[in-house]
């Protein structure tokens, strides 16, 4: 007997969520009926809610109105997430599922590391997921469901992403102790972690890095978005209702 995946009346904020993994992921989600709050980064020309918006609408244009919103917040700061959070809840009154997606890349190898590049990694895609978290902690119902998207980077450790790997890293533990924290309200933190994908970031790694990368992996290439966001549609879904604290690898068989 087939089980179809339905997130009808139910509500999934995305951040990062106008392109790449977290345009995807807005559309799967919204696919399987949910409504979508996608967050992006006030960038001063308005380009990335330009990005945002061209998603929602591109929700709605399949889903009716009022499917999607976007919400400003840049997430290395707790003050705007807060914010952000509350003003999701005046929209659609619920919050049912958070995918941690805003990231960001300043590759460099440490010696040439400048403090800047590290911290605003660090603050982007570690201390951004934690405000996010924490917000999700305190005002998420009970049977809320948390992804945080981590990267392969955070066990393999490639030359010259200290700030991205050790980010990830972290992404990864404090994923395990809000599984064991927020059990207890039955709200189900889980992690993915892809390997490179076909989006924007993953073709601004230079030609002759991504031939050496596709020889290491069994697949033989790098994944679509939809790969990526499939999974975390299972991880919101129902039929992973006895996993929290886990790390879904999804990198083609990408190993030592």
């Amino acid at each position: 007997m087939s089980r179809n995946i339905d997130l009808s009346q139910q509500v999934a904020l995305v951040t990062g969520g106008g392109q790449g993994i977290g345009r995807q992921t807005a559309l799967t989600l919204a696919g399987a009926g949910a409504n979508i709050a996608i967050n992006y980064f006030p960038d001063s020309d308005g380009r990335n809610q330009s990005i945002a918006s061209a998603t929602a609408q591109e929700i709605i244009a399949a889903c009716g109105p009022g499917t999607a919103e976007t919400f400003a917040a840049d997430v290395r700061d707790a003050t705007q997430v807060a914010a952000m959070y509350d003003a999701i809840q005046q929209r659609f009154s619920r919050l049912d599922v958070v995918v941690n997606n805003a990231g960001i890349l300043r590759d460099r190898s440490i010696k040439k590391m400048s403090l800047d590049e590290w911290s605003s990694v660090i603050d982007t895609n570690l201390s951004g997921v934690f405000h996010s978290c924490q917000q999700a902690a305190l005002k998420m119902a009970p049977g809320g469901r948390i992804v945080n998207v981590a990267s392969l980077a955070a066990v393999m450790g490639f030359f010259g992403q200290a700030n991205y790997a050790a980010a990830k890293s972290g992404v990864l533990g404090l994923t395990k102790v809000l599984a064991r924290e927020l059990a207890r309200s039955n709200i189900r933190v889980n992690a993915v972690a892809p390997g490179v994908v076909d989006t924007e970031m993953g073709q601004s790694i230079p030609e002759e890095n991504r031939k050496l990368m596709l020889q290491q992996i069994p697949l033989a290439r790098f994944a679509e978005p939809r790969e990526i966001s499939d999974v975390i549609l299972f991880l919101v879904s129902d039929l992973s209702t006895y996993m929290t604290g886990q790390t879904l690898h999804v990198n083609g068989g990408w190993w030592f």
